[in-house]
């Protein structure tokens, strides 16, 4: 199976602009751009794809040990990239796709041009000199609530990442996304991402990155943003006026708006 059947891949935009591509968050699906890639179809050759087991996705094409850890989903993105023949491409990736995007521009640094980052975490849980955000203990107590109840951790949790308590219909949306994922597949995604520590990989990029960083982000806190444009060689970071996990839904404007400005600059 071709990965644009299998990610479910949609082409939109300017068929001769910049490839720009968008990659989702955890529990979530391409959808969650819709208030943001139509700003940039004018200039760029938009390419949308859902992560195997999200959205119009091929569950079926899952595996267990290809997906053990985020480099499985930055293949993804490299095969996406090579089967549209996609060179000099603006990576544009929300919570853990940040992190599947700084993957696969250090393993083929030559197709990237730039990676913005939104929200991104290297690592969740708090290390020697390092906040995560989330202890051991924490994390553990998280993936076991969601493998004894997933429906309703999604009910609890997503609420809580999207922020935003005064517009439950954020709320709401987030977690009804949460809940169309597949359990087991989603659960075992969340073991990978909130287990992983990819501290290491941020020094092997050579792309320029911009790094967008929520205040009251209970998933990747204030230091977590300013530690990633630390170690990424060449980024800036930008502190939006959006509270919460996920600017492309509660704040399009402003995220669209800085994405703009990286890009021109």
């Amino acid at each position: 199976m071709s990965a644009v059947a299998r990610n479910n891949v949609v082409v939109d935009g300017r068929p001769d602009g910049r490839p720009m591509i968008f990659a989702h968050g955890f529990g979530c699906d391409q959808n969650m751009w819709r208030h943001v890639w139509p700003a940039f179809a004018g200039d760029h050759r938009v390419v949308l794809f859902d992560h195997v087991g999200a959205g119009g996705s091929d569950a079926s094409a899952y595996d267990r040990e290809r997906y053990g850890s985020l480099h499985g989903y930055a293949d993804d993105v490299l095969e996406i990239c090579r089967e549209l023949d996609l060179h000099d491409v603006v990576f544009v990736g929300h919570s853990v796709s940040a992190m599947v995007g700084v993957l696969a521009a250090a393993a083929e640094p030559e197709r990237f041009a730039r990676l913005v980052l939104v929200g991104p975490s290297p690592r969740y849980i708090d290390d020697a000199g390092y906040t995560g955000g989330f202890s051991r203990e924490d994390v553990e107590g998280l993936l076991a609530a969601l493998d004894s109840n997933y429906l309703g951790w999604s009910s609890q949790m997503a609420p809580a990442i999207m922020g935003n308590g005064d517009r439950p219909d954020l709320g709401e949306e987030l977690t009804n996304s949460f809940c169309r994922a597949d359990p087991e597949i989603a659960a075992q995604f969340a073991r990978v991402t909130f287990l992983s520590d990819n501290r290491a990989d941020l020094s092997r990029v050579r792309t320029p990155s911009l790094v967008l960083q929520c205040s009251d982000d209970i998933i990747a806190p204030e230091p977590v943003g300013a530690y990633v444009a630390r170690h990424l060689p060449e980024s800036t970071l930008v502190h939006l006026e959006a509270t919460g996990h996920c600017p492309n839904l509660s704040a399009p404007e402003e995220t669209v708006a800085a994405i703009r400005a990286f890009l021109a600059a």
